[in-house]
């Protein structure tokens, strides 16, 4: 299944998820407030205005049922607050008090109600903005009485009122934006430290331990971690002594049986041509168990804890003509930057290449090339051969320990332990081993080490 978006990290899902809960609450409690205001200040203006148009139609009602009343004036008289106005229907005339206002100014559903003798009112926009109006009958002088009042004011007021919860619904957003970066801290720091911590004791820096801390949710999982790492570097470094104490055992059986081989081949043209025969294989067979032990103390070193990264500077380009002697093959070979230097162990160094060189004669078809390149603050040596090369799915296991079989591209005589040694080296030397294609068909081994700073 193919994912269309990148998923989102756990810490921008927490601030999310109380961004979203915060705005949600907010807007909840906005709207609600807004319509509880907006309903009871509108009763609270209608009924207002409804008390003023009974008593304001009491009083045009009292003043027409005297003999010759001037209805403007009447009108007029009324008092009515600033901004209302009225209009009259009477005797068949109607009569506003104002110039622009008349029969029109009144909803036709309110004027209906009204005509057939009931009390009316209705909210309405007219061309001044929002307004409400209330008609009631006047039956004492065959009446109809309508008084309109303006609600712009109110309406102004529940503006500010909207703008200000909406304000107030964002503040509370990015209040729970920000609750939610300090809550992805407390949650992703934790995480964080354990991961590096575990980063680091992978890396083999097994006395990192997860510091202490005073949280009660955080104390049980930093005790089990530390419990667990403690126990993890007894077992390892029980496992290292034992193969330390192993090898040293059998070093020195081994002494005496190369000692016995050495004295036999020193006679060897004394014996016969059978015992010369089987005298080559035991000779082969010790120095197959002679580099066996030598690099299984080199691991239980480093498995130790006891390989430590090295400090000191070192040509590369003569080492690695030195060590192409030792192969047996023509430092020539050797081409690109000689003149860089690194931080080298020069002995360990020296056997991390003699390894790959003996691999690429033994294994590969023959050694073809060395190449110094540069590439940043890192330097890579290229180490090709002429080889079939290596399967794709096979270049990670071949510096697996004792990695035999298909990896070993039909040679029988390795101890399986040769390019896992390399793999731990470089990584004691802060660089890393890789194998890829060589561009003439074979394996390339690529050796990555940091460059010395000058």
């Amino acid at each position: 299944m193919k994912v269309g978006a990148r998923t989102l990290g756990l810490r921008h899902r927490l601030v999310l998820a109380f961004s979203v809960v915060a705005l949600l609450v907010s807007a909840v409690f906005a709207v609600s407030t807004y319509l509880l205001s907006r309903g009871y200040l509108l009763a609270q203006r209608e009924r207002v205005v409804q008390h003023q148009t009974f008593a304001d139609a009491a009083f045009v009602q009292r003043r027409l049922q005297s003999s010759g009343a001037d209805v403007s004036a009447v009108l007029t008289a009324a008092g009515t607050p600033a901004g209302h106005s009225i209009i009259l229907k009477w005797r068949g005339q109607w009569y506003a008090s104002t110039l622009d206002e008349g029969r029109e100014a009144v909803p036709a559903g309110v004027r209906d109600e009204v005509a057939n003798g009931r009390a009316a009112g209705q909210r309405f926009r007219s061309v001044d903005g929002p307004s409400v109006v209330v008609g009631v009958p006047v039956p004492g002088v065959q009446a109809e009485f309508y008084e309109i009042a303006p609600l712009t004011e109110l309406d102004g007021n529940l503006r500010l009122l909207s703008a200000i919860l909406i304000g107030g619904a964002l503040l509370a957003t990015a209040a729970g934006a920000a609750l939610g970066v300090w809550a992805s801290r407390s949650v992703i720091n934790p995480l964080n430290r354990v991961a590096v911590t575990a980063a680091s004791i992978a890396g083999g820096e097994l006395d990192d331990r997860l510091p202490a801390t005073l949280d009660p949710e955080l104390a049980t999982i930093v005790g089990s971690f530390n419990s667990m790492v403690d126990t993890l570097q007894q077992r390892i470094n029980r496992d290292a002594r034992l193969a330390a104490d192993v090898s040293h055992e059998l070093r020195s059986p081994l002494t005496t049986l190369v000692g016995s081989v050495d004295l036999l081949n020193a006679r060897r043209d004394e014996l016969p041509q059978r015992s010369r025969r089987a005298l080559d294989l035991v000779t082969a067979d010790l120095q197959r168990f002679r580099r066996l032990l030598d690099d299984l103390l080199e691991l239980a070193r480093s498995d130790g804890g006891l390989a430590v990264r090295p400090s000191s500077t070192l040509e590369l380009g003569p080492l690695l003509r030195q060590v192409l002697g030792e192969v047996g093959r023509d430092p020539s070979i050797l081409t690109g930057a000689e003149d860089v230097v690194v931080l080298a162990d020069k002995p360990r160094l020296g056997r991390l290449f003699r390894n790959l060189f003996e691999n690429a004669e033994t294994h590969g078809g023959g050694l073809t090339s060395v190449e110094i390149s540069r590439t940043g603050s890192d330097v890579l040596v290229l180490v090709n051969d002429s080889g079939p090369g290596i399967p794709p799915h096979d270049r990670e296991r071949v510096f697996e320990r004792f990695a035999t079989g298909a990896t070993k591209r039909g040679s029988l005589s390795g101890t399986g332990l040769g390019l896992a040694l390399v793999a731990e080296t470089a990584a004691v030397h802060g660089g890393a081993v890789w194998c890829t294609a060589s561009p003439t068909g074979g394996a390339q081994f690529v050796v990555r080490l940091p460059e010395a700073v000058s």
